[in-house]
């Protein structure tokens, strides 16, 4: 499936503009690529420093009293591709690299709410820009659930019991910013890993938890001819991009040279090379988490 508008890419259509604009694209969007990093070679992930409760590690208190959910107003804001509404909670846990190993689907439309028996913000749909929408669960309380917040930067949502399945999620990708690195995991294993470009000054590459939100064709020869993955971030800083660039998503991408590969030169996206592009897509399905840290710790050295 595919978006109707396309992740740090801007809204549809925007890319045939001008001239100018594509120029200015060209000129300051994000540059891919690089060589991949045989299996054997690809780091362990080290244990994360302040690991936070996820499904696979938090056990609801059978006696514990479900905060009921307050009714949701019918003219709540849908979330959907623009950046979602003030007022849900930080993610505690936003530079943890525990792996999210379980996301979850709305089957009908649900409110998402700032807390556990809180207030109701905005409406989640089993569909988002016309992809299935399947978000990573970061944590569990008194009968609700917290899922990373789509359109959004370091951010939650509260979902009571119900209106909801819930999937298995195997993959997790982990971006360092220092070295401009992105290390594919599955089941906590380092897979593979690729060099990337990220966000140059006041575009960087935005910290913290987020997860794939879906896949959309290249809008211009520019991409690769490879598929974008759209991520649920967006830029910190939107008006630092570019005027064709406002209202996107921060995108998974690759780009038509690698020549820009270690470097800080994109308007906030993730680039790698061709060939990781297309090995991402084939393996890590949407909903899976990615993660965006300045650099993982050095583990001790061994005896």
């Amino acid at each position: 499936m595919t978006f109707d508008r396309i992740g740090l890419y801007c809204r549809q259509g925007v890319w045939l503009v001008t001239a100018a604009a594509v120029a200015a694209l060209l000129i300051t969007a994000l540059l891919v690529g690089q060589a991949l990093t045989p299996r054997a070679a690809a780091p362990e992930r080290p244990a994360a420093a302040t690991p936070d409760p996820t499904p696979s590690s938090v056990e609801q208190n059978p006696e514990e009293s479900v905060p009921p959910a307050a009714p949701a107003p019918d003219g709540l804001p849908v979330l959907d591709y623009d950046p979602a509404p003030r007022g849900f909670p930080a993610d505690p846990a936003t530079l943890d690299t525990t792996p999210l190993t379980e996301g979850l689907h709305p089957t009908r439309r649900i409110a998402a709410y700032d807390g556990p028996g809180g207030r109701p913000l905005a409406f989640l749909e089993p569909t988002l820009s016309g992809v299935e929408l399947t978000v990573p669960i970061a944590q569990r309380r008194a009968g609700w659930t917290a899922v990373l917040l789509p359109s959004a930067n370091r951010r939650l949502a509260w979902l009571p019991p119900g209106g909801f399945t819930t999937v298995a999620l195997r993959d997790q990708i982990v971006v360092e910013r220092r070295t401009h690195r992105l290390t594919w995991y599955r089941a906590g294993k380092a897979m593979r890993s690729w060099q990337t470009s990220l966000g140059q000054p006041r575009q960087e590459t935005p910290l913290g938890r987020t997860f794939i939100l879906g896949r959309t064709p290249p809008p211009q020869d520019v991409y690769g001819g490879v598929d974008i993955y759209a991520l649920g971030s967006v830029p910190d800083d939107p008006e630092s991009v570019p005027t064709g660039l406002r209202g996107a998503h921060i995108g998974l991408h690759t780009w038509y040279h690698d020549g820009e590969l270690g470097e800080n030169t994109t308007n906030g996206c993730i680039r790698v090379n061709r060939s990781g592009q297309r090995e991402l897509l084939a393996e890590v399905r949407p909903g899976s988490s990615l993660v965006v840290v300045d650099q993982l710790p050095t583990p001790p050295p061994t005896a």
